[in-house]
């Protein structure tokens, strides 16, 4: 299930379905491009023809280098050790057949992730958006990562009720809508708690005769009066 996840949201904007071993870069081909959008992806996903295709469409990305990319430095700009950066590098891609599929300049920023202990290397073709900028963008990808863990991990298929193609794709598409509706339940109505708190609420009471709003809210019960003012009381304490 290859998706575009909007990080605004974090909602699903565009979702394609395909067989297990087809490779994921080709989703790139059947992509709508937004003109100035960014767009975060995975370093599996270099492929610098379909990269010049967005820079192209007046859209930017960012993504991760490859171990064994290529670059032909042609300047540098200084950059503040203290954020993590190391470096911030505008050249071309070194290698022939890379330059001839992406002609334009690139952008290589170097930066140190304390958390991990890692040096990441960045490449996008924006080169005046800061270069801290560039690392906390590709930084947000983490939250498609996240999605598909929700997913997996509260909307499960425990079984496949049909084994064709269309079946199963049904069932992935009842799974995803089923998300979608309740994540802008839980914007809309400004809800307390996590999603997967709503889910469950949501599952255990299907057809409760009550609002959503006053089902899936949380109420102090401490201000809530027990007593039944018709009821007369027996003695007066």
């Amino acid at each position: 299930m290859h998706t575009q996840v909007d990080l605004r949201g974090p909602i699903p904007t565009c979702i394609h379905i395909t067989a297990a071993r087809r490779h994921g870069v080709l989703w790139l081909d059947n992509l709508v491009l937004e003109p100035g959008a960014f767009y975060v992806m995975d370093r599996g996903y270099t492929d610098f023809k379909r990269l010049n295709l967005i820079a192209r469409a007046g859209a930017f990305f960012v993504t991760r280098a490859k171990d064994n990319l290529r670059f032909s430095r042609q300047h540098s700009s200084s950059v503040d050790f203290t954020t993590g950066l190391r470096s911030d590098q505008v050249g071309t891609l070194a290698l022939a057949k890379a330059r001839n599929a992406f002609p334009a300049h690139l952008r290589r920023v170097r930066y140190f992730d304390q958390e991990t202990n890692r040096y990441l290397v960045f490449l996008t073709n924006h080169l005046e958006v800061p270069a801290l900028s560039v690392a906390r963008i590709c930084r947000l990808r983490w939250r498609i990562e996240l999605f598909f863990r929700w997913i997996k991990g509260h909307l499960r298929i425990k079984h496949y009720y049909g084994t064709s193609p269309n079946a199963v794709k049904t069932q992935i598409w009842i799974a995803v809508a089923v998300y979608l509706m309740v994540a802008i339940l839980h914007k809309q109505l400004s809800l307390p708690g996590t999603l997967h708190r709503t889910l469950q609420l949501l599952s255990v009471h299907p057809f409760e005769k009550m609002s959503l709003h006053e089902l899936l809210t949380e109420t102090n019960s401490n201000k809530i009066d027990t007593m039944n003012h018709n009821q007369l009381l027996l003695w007066h304490l």
